[in-house]
Formats: structure tokens, C-alpha cells, sequence
């Protein structure tokens, strides 16, 4: 079992949640440039030096509020991906696109400070190629399982052709979260159709 939480342990965690709930707020507000730290810890009505116990800045604090919305896009790339025929694997691969736009047009405000962002922070930037980096490998695996199993030809290279496969979704992710009037079914189907069509022949 583990060890039980003090009262200072418990205030100490309801500070910090206070400065990541605030940060969300004053950021998805004012945006990533306009935001200063002292607007936050206005928000969260906190000492001014507490903040600093918790985070080094306002860039430390926005990578956490965009790992909370990063967590929901890697329930999806994390799904276990093991189909046992074509057919079964395309579904799932369009599921999985559907599920991605899904996320993106479900926290499009977000997610458009979070380009901002990524323009703007050296921190956030690092962070977003890390981000995508994994997506990258998710994917990779799956291609390789697909051949072992027979479903892909083993003439693609599976580290190349998911990194063409992530940067076609992320370019679409970004068209939904600019909010550009796209339709999600008629994408959803294109850029699967579009991938399964190379790699499982359909």
C-alpha cells in the first residue's frame, strides 16, 4: 500500500492542480503570447513565488496543460493493433484516423494555442517533435506487425512510410483545428483509403 498523504502532501497537490486549472483557462484566453505567469497565478489566487515551487515557467506550465490533451491523442496511437486479416485492419486503421480528428476537433481551442505555441517556445517545439516522434514509432510498429503477418509487402521501408502516413494526418489535424469548414467522414475515408490502398493492396 502506499504511503498516505499528509495534509500538507494534499494542500501541496491541490495548489498545483489550482495553477494547471487556472493556466488552462487564462491560456485558451489570452493565447500563448499574451499569456504572463502573473496572470495565472491571479487566477489560481496563490502566493506569486508558489508557482515557482511547481513550474520554471510559462512555458513549463503550458507543456503541462498540453500533456493532458497529448494523453487523449495517445489513447488512440497506443490502441493494440493486431489484425488477423485485411478487411480487419483497414477498419481498424479507419477508426483510428476517425478517433485522431475526433480528438482534434474536440479540443480545436487547445490545440490551436498549442500552435501557437509550438511558433513561439523552444520548449514546446522540442516537446512537439518528441510528441510526434512517438506517434511515429506507434505507427512503425504496426507496419511491422502487418508484415510479419503477412498482410503488407515487406518492400516498404516501415519507419518511412509511417512518418509519410503521421505527417498526412497531422497536416489534416491542423485544417481541424483552424476549424476550416472540413467535413471529418469524407477525410476520414480519403487518407485511409489512400493508405490502405498502398500498403494492403485493397
Amino acid at each position: 500500500m502506499g504511503e498516505k498523504l499528509t495534509n500538507r502532501d494534499k494542500q501541496a497537490l491541490e495548489t498545483k492542480r489550482k495553477l494547471i486549472q487556472s493556466a488552462h483557462h487564462i491560456f485558451l484566453q489570452n493565447g500563448f503570447d499574451k499569456t504572463t505567469i502573473s496572470q495565472i497565478i491571479k487566477d489560481a489566487g496563490v502566493g506569486y513565488g508558489t508557482a515557482y515551487v511547481y513550474f520554471k515557467n510559462k512555458d513549463d506550465m503550458f507543456n503541462t496543460v498540453m500533456e493532458e490533451v497529448m494523453g487523449q491523442f495517445f489513447k488512440v496511437a497506443k490502441q493494440v493493433f493486431q489484425p488477423t486479416s485485411i478487411d480487419e485492419a483497414c477498419q481498424q486503421i479507419r477508426d483510428q484516423v476517425r478517433a485522431y480528428m475526433t480528438v482534434a476537433i474536440e479540443e480545436r481551442a487547445t490545440m490551436q494555442v498549442v500552435k501557437e505555441a509550438i511558433g513561439s517556445s523552444e520548449i514546446i517545439e522540442s516537446r512537439w517533435l518528441e510528441i510526434r516522434n512517438e506517434f511515429i514509432e506507434s505507427i512503425t510498429s504496426d507496419i511491422n506487425y502487418s508484415q510479419q503477418k503477412k498482410l503488407v509487402s515487406s518492400k516498404f521501408d516501415p519507419r518511412i512510410t509511417a512518418q509519410s502516413w503521421y505527417y498526412m494526418n497531422e497536416m489534416f489535424m491542423w485544417k481541424f483545428v483552424e476549424n476550416k469548414g472540413l467535413e471529418l467522414e469524407p477525410i476520414v475515408e480519403q487518407l485511409s483509403l489512400f493508405y490502405t490502398a498502398a500498403l494492403y493492396r485493397v
